[in-house]
């Protein structure tokens, strides 16, 4: 929606022959719902927030170090241990564009990060996140004291 000034407004309806207490009450009015809240002046800027991969590790299986990764979906039907090959389908397909052939994704995480989606969309992967985000350990028990 355009928005116009105040002061055009009122020589509008002044060109009308509006009377000039109705018109002083129509610019009070507009004037009061253009003011800006000051409720919103003193909000905080929203907080940027990241994503993190939190896994379940109660048997200690992982190694100590923290590391990172990416988040992909797949259709629900299919096994997830396709999914590094859904990755390479999709990097295959964008490295023989013309685009591809300039500059080929030579690793998973260059694939993941500048493969378009409609190559992804194709191997049925949807990538979440392109940046590789940290993934944590846990050992899945919440301490008692």
């Amino acid at each position: 929606m355009p928005k116009i000034d105040v002061s055009k407004v009122a020589e509008i309806l002044q060109k009308n022959h509006i009377e000039p207490a109705v018109l002083r009450r129509i610019l009070e009015e507009i004037n009061h719902v253009v003011q800006p809240d000051p409720a919103e002046e003193n909000k905080p800027p929203p907080v940027k927030k990241q994503w993190v991969i939190l896994l379940s590790d109660p048997e200690h299986r992982l190694p100590k170090d923290d590391f990172v990764g990416w988040v992909v979906q797949i259709p629900e039907s299919e096994s997830p241990v396709t999914t590094q090959d859904r990755v390479f389908r999709g990097a295959y397909d964008f490295n023989t564009t013309k685009r591809g052939r300039l500059l080929p994704a030579k690793t998973v995480g260059e694939a993941l990060e500048n493969v378009p989606a409609r190559h992804f969309k194709e191997a049925e992967l949807w990538v979440r996140t392109k940046t590789p985000v940290i993934m944590l350990r846990t050992d899945n028990r919440i301490p008692t004291e």
